[in-house]
């Protein structure tokens, strides 16, 4: 046989060989779902994670893999925590007390995996905690209507006045507009200020602009908070400020949609720890992530 129909016959049988292995990997992801994580470590602001690796397919030509760690939100939509092509990862940027769900992804060049199965979390407690019991059993009505009580949760005096409590939520119709109220405290509400805080998107149409600029539609959601600090007091460890019971309403007294709050929880009579009420103790985040 000649060398020119040698080669001819190797290049052919290579060709042959490559369309077979994109053929399989067409039917599904050239690389293996890597593991659910475990935890092997939990601290306040931190987690370490380990899981099982993942494998090409099909054998070949393959390239190094590394692993995205992945909090899914949603159908296809997912916050990205870190990445590594260790199978072991320590996750430093979390807010302690506050539930996670976890999931691992491999990627590499010319290949991905599935996602792997979910992992849900809660990370240790911080400095102090949050627990809400929502009084308001019609999300839709004209009042926004709960308790929070802040928990001291570390290992030594807790100062009030570094403490700041946020509770988020979604002004809908771009209607900024909201009246807080304290109705009672164990503290006593002269000893907590509330203030309302709100990010209108920019190029936002405002009342004071003709013709209003290019921006989102009115009536496009804004997002925000009420947030609470203390003028005084300190709380051993172990020990609450009590029930501190709010009220917030419109200057018109509208129906406010309470339901695409992200720190509204629907009322079920029981206090909770809803991590979607975030607090800072000098300016550090100690407990919940609205995007956790």
């Amino acid at each position: 046989m000649s060398a020119r129909r040698v080669t001819a016959t190797i290049a052919l049988a290579a060709l042959a060989s490559l369309l077979a292995v994109n053929a399989a990997r067409a039917d599904g992801p050239a690389i293996s779902t890597p593991g659910a994580p475990t935890v092997v470590a939990n601290e306040p602001h931190q987690l370490t994670l380990s899981w099982a690796p993942s494998a090409w397919v099909e054998p070949g030509a393959e390239q190094p893999i590394n692993y995205e760690i992945q909090a899914p939100l949603g159908p296809n939509t997912y916050r990205f925590l870190g990445s590594t092509t260790d199978t072991t990862i320590t996750l430093t940027d979390l807010a302690p007390g506050t539930t996670y769900r976890i999931a691992v992804a491999a990627r590499a060049l010319g290949g991905y995996s599935d996602t792997s199965p979910t992992t849900t979390v809660r990370t240790a407690a911080g400095r102090a905690t949050v627990s809400y019991l929502n009084l308001d059993w019609s999300p839709t009505n004209n009042q926004i209507q709960y308790l929070l009580k802040v928990t001291n949760t570390g290992t030594g005096p807790l100062d009030l006045s570094t403490v700041r409590v946020r509770y988020h939520l979604r002004f809908d119709g771009a209607n900024t507009s909201l009246v807080p109220n304290c109705d009672w405290a164990v503290l006593g509400c002269d000893r907590i200020r509330q203030t309302v805080q709100f990010f209108v998107p920019p190029g936002a149409p405002s009342a004071l602009t003709t013709p209003a600029p290019p921006g989102p539609p009115p009536g496009t959601p804004v997002p925000g908070w009420v947030e609470l600090t203390f003028t005084d007091g300190t709380l051993a460890p172990g020990q609450s400020t009590g029930p501190i019971q709010l009220r917030h309403h419109r200057h018109s007294w509208s129906d406010i949609d309470e339901r695409d709050d992200p720190s509204w929880l629907a009322a079920t009579g029981q206090w909770t720890a809803n991590d979607r009420i975030t607090l800072d103790v000098d300016g550090v985040r100690e407990f919940g992530d609205t995007y956790s």
